[in-house]
């Protein structure tokens, strides 16, 4: 009796330890997070808005009327936005997908922002991941139980393009960013399609924008075929979006897929609707 009293004792101490070891990392990991977002606000809210209030007749005609779409009345003065989605995620190299809850914080005045995933794994077994990329410099992990890192990247010019063009994929959320003015640059392609150029810290990256008859961007695509054996999505390739709402006086597309593309295939990775939009900042 007194041996098996000593092992439950141990049984229940170690199990202490353990939850305890799990909260204080989700604490700590959350913290930085929360760090990284409050970064991305006070340097959007310190800047004030790069874009030009009245548009140039020389934007190729089909970004002109996704303007005129996607802002009735005219460009709100938003410094960034809080965005929440929920939806299905395949983790890399993987085929399955798992329910998951996202975040993201993003300036509009530069390419900065950070996205945080929360997804299920095995029974109660969870992962969190989260990009950050500010001033040109990203890190992204992924962590079980938000403490047993299975991967982690820094800084590498080919990481931080990446990121720069994921803050472009992620754009149809946040039109301001796209005006003439900021970063963003326009070409002419065709009579529904127009390569966005973006330019910051140093580094450049593009996608091709395909608009609809109203002016709704309804995709963007990369030029280029993605690597498929990275441990990371990094931006994907290849985003479409629809089901355009009225947001805060802005058309926002609500539902999107994310995906990676190689070899004329596209392969989803994450698909979901917007739950949550909060434009903050002036």
């Amino acid at each position: 009796m007194k041996t098996r009293n000593l092992i439950l004792s141990a049984t229940v101490a170690t199990i202490a330890v353990v939850a305890g070891t799990i909260a204080y990392h989700a604490h700590a990991t959350r913290a930085a997070i929360t760090g990284f977002e409050r970064t991305v606000i006070d340097r959007a809210t310190e800047r004030s808005a790069p874009w030009t209030e009245t548009l140039p007749d020389t934007l190729p005609e089909p970004v002109a009327r996704y303007f005129a779409y996607v802002f009735p009345d005219g460009p709100p003065d938003h410094a960034y936005v809080e965005i929440e989605a929920a939806g299905q995620f395949r983790r890399p190299l993987t085929e399955t997908f798992q329910p998951t809850t996202a975040r993201q914080v993003i300036s509009l005045r530069a390419p900065d922002l950070v996205f945080s995933a929360d997804t299920p794994l095995w029974g109660p077994v969870w992962a969190i991941a989260y990009d950050a990329y500010i001033d040109g410099q990203m890190e992204m992990a992924a962590k079980l139980l938000s403490t047993v890192t299975v991967m982690y990247e820094t800084s590498t010019p080919a990481l931080n393009r990446t990121s720069l063009r994921r803050w472009l994929l992620e754009s149809p959320a946040y039109p301001m960013a796209l005006l003439p003015g900021g970063p963003v640059t326009w070409e002419p392609v065709d009579d529904n399609r127009s390569r966005a150029v973006v330019r910051a810290f140093g580094e450049e990256a593009a996608l091709v924008a395909t608009f609809d008859a109203d002016g709704a961007l309804t995709r963007f695509d990369a030029e280029t075929d993605g690597d498929l054996t990275t441990p990371y999505h990094g931006s994907g390739e290849h985003t479409a979006r629809s089901d355009y709402q009225m947001i805060d006086g802005v058309r926002v597309p609500l539902a999107f897929t994310i995906a990676r593309a190689a070899g004329g295939e596209i392969i989803p990775f994450w698909e979901g609707r917007i739950t949550a939009i909060r434009f903050g900042g002036t």
